[in-house]
């Protein structure tokens, strides 16, 4: 029996992005910030497309900046770009990069028995919406492989035991240490040490099922219906050591009422996690996200 494979469609009318540029940038604030750069690349030959900024205090505060270029035969000319672009990086005293939107970024996903999360991105990849590719998704179950498969991306099952934790982790490192971008928790049920998350640093999403920082830990559905909220919610952040309390990059709510139960406020909570989680992710692949100190700058 032959089996499908599902391959992601571009959007019809999509720009070609092969001669396209994204420049992150954060630096103190001071006058001349906007100019300088858009001076820079006016002398490059580039031409600016978008530009978005935002300061958190226009005296002694930081400056943030996405800022989208094209530019003739980028993957010659970027590499002489950069290196003239330090520069004006050393005046201002910036923490920049740059990317090229036609390199998507490679994901792995980890996943343990919910597929909610999973499915989203899955549909969102094979519809085009998602600019990334999913390079694998690695499970401590078996139960996604039918599904993951169907849609041609290698899965990869490793168990996870405390007796195992160790090994499973090594496992882990070997398959996505330099060979991806990005690492998605969707609802994978394991904590993530602090060696794996330092070689991912601010390159790991995790989705809360709660409104950070309410309800943190295990049950948070029935934490919620307890105290009879109101709202619920759902949190996608960045990974750090400290559980639960990396930098947030999107979040939603819907409103409740005593008349739903926990199985209710867990249905209706599945729905908010996966929207939630997948924005996260298309802001992470389409380089929209700086982090500062405990928070992030979200240019959408």
């Amino acid at each position: 029996m032959s089996q499908n494979v599902y391959q992601p469609q571009d959007a019809k009318g999509r720009d070609d992005k092969t001669n396209r540029a994204r420049m992150l940038i954060s630096c103190p604030d001071r006058a001349g910030i906007v100019a300088a750069v858009s001076q820079f690349l006016y002398e490059q030959g580039a031409n600016i497309v978008q530009s978005d900024q935002y300061t958190m205090d226009p005296e002694g505060g930081m400056f943030f900046m996405r800022i989208e270029f094209d530019l003739q035969n980028l993957e010659q000319n970027l590499p002489s770009l950069q290196e003239d672009f330090t520069r004006v990086a050393d005046r201002f005293e910036m923490r920049w990069s740059v990317y090229r939107a036609s390199r998507k970024k490679r994901l792995a996903i980890f996943v343990s028995k919910e597929d909610h999360c999973l499915l989203e991105l899955l549909w969102q990849w094979q519809a085009g919406d998602l600019e990334a590719d999913i390079a694998m998704v690695i499970s401590n179950h078996n139960d996604m492989r039918g599904l993951v498969e169907s849609f041609g991306i290698p899965y990869h099952h490793i168990p996870v035991t405390p007796d195992t934790k160790a090994e499973a982790e090594r496992q882990q490192l070997e398959l996505t240490s330099g060979k991806v971008d990005l690492v998605i928790l969707a609802r994978y049920m394991q904590i993530v040490t602090p060696k794996f998350i330092e070689r991912f640093t601010n390159r790991i999403i995790n989705i809360h099922h709660s409104f950070l920082p309410a309800f943190v830990g295990g049950k948070p559905y029935q934490q919620a219906y307890d105290r009879g909220v109101k709202l619920i919610g759902a949190t996608a952040h960045y990974v750090t050591a400290e559980l639960d309390a990396g930098p947030i990059i999107e979040q939603d709510v819907q409103r409740v009422s005593h008349r739903d139960n926990v199985s209710e406020l867990k249905r209706m909570g599945r729905h908010i996690e996966r929207i939630v989680l997948a924005r996260a992710v298309k802001w992470h692949a389409e380089d929209r996200l700086v982090v500062y100190q405990n928070k992030t700058v979200v240019f959408i």
